[in-house]
Formats: C-alpha cells, sequence, structure tokens
C-alpha cells in the first residue's frame, strides 16, 4: 500500500502553491482524526485527505477532468482502489461516483469545512489557536463568508456518518488544531 511518504511526494511533484498543500494537509488531518472517531483506518484515510485534489493545478482550467487526472497519475502507484474512489467521489458532480463508505462520506463534509474553518482562523487575531466550534457555527450561517465552502455537503455528515454539524465541526477542528503549525495557523 501508499506510504504517507510516498502520497507526500506525489502531493509535491503536483501542487507547488504552498497554500494549496496546507489545504490537503489540514483535509488530511480532519480525516486522521474522523477515521479514529469512525472506526476507520487513520493511515488510509490521511492519505485520502492528502492526494484528494493532487490534480488541482493542473485541472483547475479543465475542471470536468478534477480526479480523474489524478486517477491516471496515481495508476502506477501501489494503492488501493478504495482511496482512488473516495478522492473520486468527493467530485462525484464530475466523476458519478456517488459517496457510498463513511471515508468517501467524511472526504466529502470534511473538505469544504476545512476552508471554512482556515476563512475563519485568518480573521481571527489568535488564528486557529482562538477558533471554537462556536465561532465557525457563527460563519457557517454567513453564506457570504467564505462563500465557496459548500455548506450542503459539509451538512451531509448528519445524516451520511450520523454526527451533529457541531459535534463534526468540534473534531475537524481539534484535528486541525493538532497541526497549526503545519498549517500556518
Amino acid at each position: 500500500m501508499i506510504t504517507k511518504e510516498r502520497a507526500l511526494e506525489i502531493l509535491k511533484e503536483n501542487i507547488s502553491n504552498q497554500n494549496l498543500r496546507k489545504h490537503h494537509y489540514a483535509v488530511a488531518a480532519a480525516m486522521k482524526g474522523l477515521a479514529k472517531e469512525l472506526g476507520g483506518d487513520p493511515v488510509k484515510w490521511e492519505i485520502v485527505g492528502i492526494l484528494h485534489d493532487a490534480d488541482y493545478e493542473k485541472t483547475k482550467d479543465q475542471m470536468d477532468q478534477h480526479t480523474i487526472m489524478l486517477a491516471e497519475i496515481l495508476k502506477d502507484e501501489d494503492i488501493e482502489e478504495d482511496i482512488i474512489r473516495a478522492i473520486q467521489s468527493h467530485a462525484y458532480e464530475l466523476t458519478g461516483k456517488e459517496p457510498k463508505t463513511k471515508m468517501e462520506f467524511a472526504l466529502l463534509s470534511c473538505d469544504d469545512l476545512t476552508g471554512l474553518i482556515v476563512a475563519t482562523a485568518l480573521v481571527h487575531p489568535d488564528k486557529l489557536s482562538g477558533v471554537t466550534v462556536e465561532s465557525v457555527m457563527k460563519k457557517f450561517g454567513s453564506k457570504s463568508f467564505a462563500a465557496s465552502a459548500d455548506r450542503d455537503k459539509i451538512k451531509r455528515c448528519e445524516e451520511t456518518l450520523n454526527i451533529s454539524l457541531g459535534d463534526f465541526t468540534n473534531l475537524v477542528l481539534k484535528a486541525m488544531q493538532n497541526e497549526a503549525e503545519l498549517l500556518g495557523l
């Protein structure tokens, strides 16, 4: 199976923008934390987070290829099919692969939530250490704040993972706070 170290190499080979890399690190931290809570494999889920948008710089002008190109990049790697499927299911609108497993639904919901948390941290004087579930939820209700964070995808955690939005936010926030230095927050 692919290692975390190899996943990070692939990320660095394909994503040069440091802020985009930090997004991957945030999602990886969230996925690892969620795996522990949901009975998943923390290493595998973290790898999914590291790789989930690793083709973004190559597909940003042809988004219909997002995650499809990544599957092609990963085809010669020692990578399990469920990792590729999880990555493709977070862009199910493009791939037609609807999320079905806990790992897939966790990625779908936490991807946009990490962006909302980062945006909340950037306007807080203490950055990530000062962010609370309450402050994230307040921003969650403001549709113009971090407008690209798809609130409907985030809220799917309640129906698909059986975790309240507040508890899900708390899990993702704590996982990110544990990696605040890596995230530059």
